[in-house]
């Protein structure tokens, strides 16, 4: 059997003893089967820096803006400007990230054709279709390969949710609750970020230690049962829970730590923080960071509150791709961006609206950038007034199995699960393909 470095090649000469077999009676198994699996792709991103658009934020309102549709489509943002790569044109309220639009890919061809976030949600955060097993999300998988199957020995879980997760489904899925993401809780943009079960606001390491000695002091039956296996799983668990709250833990949390000037750079707002924050965790080992930005659900008043948030998005996430690249860790971090869906191209002008967008499934963006993606590219595109897929239509399963592959993850290969299925880690059919053109 010849091979390239894409694909295995069954030759007329392999396939013709195939059909021999066949004709003597021989059960003819998968022909995958009877050749030695590929090997998994080697890793070019360690790291994943998922900014989650909770609610589902308009395509054309972002990065694929469609002034020449009119008003009833692009509304008062109808003068998209220039980035520093030619001919991309994006918001002209992301002016920041128009100067780093070398360093990010834009995926204008995204669809699924689901108008439900639950459903949508899955679908984007998964790969899979819903159905009687609920899969695991992107995080969790890997946090599975990334982090507990190799040993993960980070201060921190491998799987970090800032600051609550979205609850539109179980992100660990059918792996279960060591899979969770951890969710921070409190306010990064507060002093001090309080973090829930690491740090309690008004209450000092002093007295916190205290409180550990006085449990230790009452815990009569710990002491008579010192040798029990149940305990000792007990204390193990305790010290380290500790160590969260008392030690490295703590620190990397500690966003005091930062120059004013590098926190003014992300924005003192919870998003721009929570991006600094990412950085950290990023440069601490943390395979996989979820930013859950909330907001985006704009069914009313959408332009006012894209005059808010998108600023506020443009300075953070400009500022991240800036600082991992000046500190050599874009290279091996993949950033994503996007949510559920998009939002209806029609502005919905009448009451209850008052210049409102729907869900919209159908056509929608994402960005990719670091971690092996190749910065200032344009995948497919939608038609002239956003309402439909032109070209290369992208499903999420696409996406995600190029990222796998990026993260050294054989999308192909075997997921395990405690009911040991034969599960694939990706569907292998219903997509498009890998996105080759930008890995």
């Amino acid at each position: 059997m010849k091979k390239n470095n894409k694909t295995n090649i069954i030759t007329r000469r392999d396939a013709l003893k195939l059909g021999l077999a066949g004709a003597a009676g021989i059960s003819v198994l998968d022909p995958i089967k009877l050749y030695a699996k590929p090997k998994p792709p080697v890793a070019r991103a360690k790291s994943v820096i998922q900014i989650w658009m909770w609610g589902g934020p308009s395509h054309l309102d972002t990065f694929d803006p469609k002034p020449e549709a009119g008003k009833d489509y692009c509304g008062p943002l109808d003068k998209p400007i220039a980035t520093n790569v030619d001919g991309v044109r994006i918001c002209q309220l992301l002016p920041n990230l128009a100067k780093q639009a070398d360093k990010y890919s834009i995926i204008r061809s995204m669809t699924h054709g689901v108008n439900s976030h639950e459903t949508a949600s899955y679908r984007v955060q998964t790969g899979h279709e819903p159905g009687r097993l609920v899969y695991p999300s992107v995080g969790a998988v890997v946090s599975l390969f990334k982090g507990y199957k190799q040993g993960y020995k980070g201060i921190v879980p491998p799987y970090i949710v800032m600051t609550k997760p979205q609850g539109r489904f179980s992100e660990a899925g059918f792996l279960g609750p060591l899979y969770k993401p951890f969710s921070t809780g409190g306010d990064p943009n507060r002093d001090p970020f309080a973090v829930e079960g690491i740090v309690a606001k008004g209450i000092s390491d002093k007295r916190q230690q205290s409180r550990r000695e006085l449990l230790g002091a009452l815990d009569t039956l710990g002491k008579s049962m010192a040798g029990n296996t149940h305990f000792k799983q007990f204390d193990t668990c305790q010290d380290d829970a500790y160590k969260m709250m008392l030690g490295d833990a703590k620190k990397l949390f500690d966003l005091s730590t930062e120059k004013d000037a590098m926190r003014q750079r992300y924005g003192r707002n919870t998003f721009g923080q929570s991006c600094l924050m990412a950085r950290r965790l990023v440069e601490h080992g943390v395979p996989y960071t979820t930013i859950n930005y909330k907001g985006w659900d704009t069914h009313k008043q959408h332009f006012e509150i894209m005059n808010r948030k998108l600023p506020e998005m443009d300075r953070g996430m400009a500022t991240l791709l800036q600082d991992l690249s000046d500190r050599g860790l874009l290279d091996s971090t993949i950033i994503w961006w996007g949510g559920e869906f998009g939002r209806g191209p029609k502005v919905q002008w009448d009451s209850p609206w008052n210049g409102g967008r729907s869900h919209y499934g159908k056509c929608f963006n994402s960005v990719v950038a670091g971690g092996g993606f190749k910065g200032g590219q344009v995948v497919g595109s939608s038609n002239n007034n956003g309402t439909e897929v032109k070209d290369r239509p992208v499903y999420p399963q696409d996406l995600i199995a190029s990222m796998y592959t990026l993260l050294g993850i054989n999308p192909d290969g075997p997921l395990p699960n405690p009911k040991n299925l034969d599960l694939r880690v990706m569907p292998s059919e219903g997509g498009a393909g890998r996105l080759t053109e930008i890995m």
